[in-house]
C-alpha cells in the first residue's frame, strides 16, 4: 500500500490576534502543553522583563530566566540552568534572539518549546533552526520547531518600527530564495519540495502585494502569518532552502566581513533579494521588490545602511563562501570583482533612486 499522504510538522497552536497574551496560561493549559503550569520562561531584559511583570501573577508555577544576547553560550547556560527541574515546556518570550536561544536550550534538555514573539523581525519565530553567535561568528543549528506560537498584535504595535520592517524584508526575500532553488533544480538536479516552495512563495507574495502599512492590523497579521508559513516551509523541506538563497548569502557576508556594522537581518536580505533578482535577469521583479522595500522604508542600496558600493561588491563576491554546497545565482554566474561592480552599477540604474 503506497503512502498517499504525509504528516506536516507544524505547531499545535498558532494564535495571531490582538490581546493574545491576555490568557496565555489558559491557552497553554487548554492545549495540554502545560496543565500544571510548570514552565521555564526565557526572557530578554527589555520587552520580556516588562511582560513578566504582567504575566507572572497568572503563572505562579513558572520560573523566569533572563537571557543575555543570542549566543550559543547563552543557550547552553539556559539549558544547564533548567536541567532537572521537571518543567512541562520552555517558553521563549521576546524577540528573535531570545526565541532562538530558547529553541536550542529546549532541544538540549528534551522539552517542547513555545514561542511568544514580541516582534516580527524575521522568520525564525516558527522555524526548525536556531541562529546563534559562536566563536566563529554565527551558526545555524537544527532544532525542533515550536509546538505553539503566540503573537499579540497589541504587543507588536509597541515595538520599534524597524523590527517590523525587518520582517518584511525577510518575508519578501522568499521570492528570491525560491528562484534560486528552482535554478539549482534545473542546473544541478537538486530536488524541490513543491509544498514547501508553494508555502514560502505564498508567504512572500502575500507581503509583497499587501497595500497596507505596519500601522494596520490586517498587514501585521499578513506579515506574521507569512513568517509562520516560512518557518513551516523550512520544517517541511528539512532545511532553510525555501527561505534562504543568494539573498541570505549576501547578508551572511555582511555579518562576517563587517560584524560591528552589520544592519538588521531583514534589511540585508531584502536588499540582497532585489539585487539577486536583478542578477538573474528579472529586472521587473527586482524593481517590484525594490519598490515595496522603499514603501516600507527599507534599504535597497548599501549606502542606506552605511556601506559603500565597494563594500557591497566585496560582500557579494564573498557571499558564496558563507554556504558551501548551496547553489544560487551567485554560484551559477561566478562573477569576478569587475563583473559584480558592473552588475551593481546596472542594478542601481534599473531600480532608480
Amino acid at each position: 500500500m503506497p503512502v498517499l499522504t504525509r504528516l506536516i510538522p507544524s505547531p499545535v497552536v498558532v494564535d495571531i490576534t490582538a490581546g493574545a497574551l491576555d490568557d496565555l496560561a489558559g491557552l497553554l493549559a487548554d492545549q495540554r502543553v502545560s496543565s500544571s503550569g510548570k514552565l521555564a520562561f526565557a526572557i530578554s531584559g527589555g520587552s520580556g522583563q516588562k511582560l513578566r511583570e504582567r504575566l507572572a501573577p497568572e503563572l505562579p508555577g513558572a520560573d523566569w530566566y533572563s537571557v543575555a544576547g543570542g549566543s550559543l553560550d547563552s543557550a547552553v547556560e539556559l539549558a544547564d540552568a533548567m536541567r532537572g527541574k521537571r518543567y512541562d515546556a520552555v517558553v521563549g518570550l521576546g524577540g528573535g534572539k531570545v526565541i532562538d536561544v530558547a529553541k536550542y536550550a529546549a532541544a538540549r534538555v528534551g522539552l517542547p518549546m513555545v514561542a511568544v514573539a514580541t516582534n516580527l523581525s524575521h522568520d525564525g519565530i516558527c522555524s526548525p533552526v536556531s541562529t546563534l553567535d559562536n566563536d566563529n561568528g554565527r551558526g545555524s543549528y537544527g532544532v525542533p520547531q515550536p509546538i505553539a506560537l503566540v503573537i499579540d498584535l497589541d504587543v507588536i504595535r509597541q515595538t520599534p518600527a524597524r523590527f517590523v520592517r525587518s520582517g518584511i524584508g525577510d518575508a519578501v526575500s522568499n521570492l528570491s530564495a525560491i528562484a534560486d532553488w528552482e535554478l539549482s533544480h534545473r542546473e544541478t538536479g537538486e530536488p524541490i519540495d513543491g509544498l514547501a516552495a508553494a508555502m514560502a512563495r505564498s508567504a512572500g507574495e502575500s507581503v509583497l502585494r499587501h497595500p497596507g502599512t505596519i500601522r494596520d492590523d490586517d498587514f501585521l497579521t499578513t506579515l506574521a502569518e507569512g513568517l509562520v508559513l516560512s518557518g513551516i516551509a523550512m520544517a517541511i523541506s528539512g532545511d532553510t532552502r525555501p527561505s534562504s538563497g543568494a539573498c541570505h548569502e549576501i547578508s551572511h557576508a555582511f555579518d562576517l566581513l563587517y560584524p560591528q556594522r552589520a544592519a538588521s537581518h531583514g534589511e540585508q536580505v531584502g536588499m540582497g533579494a532585489a539585487f539577486a533578482m536583478y542578477l538573474r535577469g528579472a529586472a521587473d521583479e527586482a524593481r517590484n521588490i525594490a519598490d515595496v522595500l522603499r514603501r516600507h522604508s527599507l534599504p535597497v542600496l548599501p549606502g542606506e545602511i552605511g556601506f559603500s558600493d565597494a563594500e557591497f561588491v566585496t560582500a557579494v563576491e564573498y557571499a558564496p563562501q558563507t554556504r558551501p554546497g548551496r547553489y544560487t545565482i551567485l554560484e551559477h554566474l561566478d562573477l569576478d570583482t569587475d563583473a559584480i561592480r558592473d552588475a551593481y552599477a546596472d542594478y542601481v540604474k534599473a531600480i532608480g533612486s
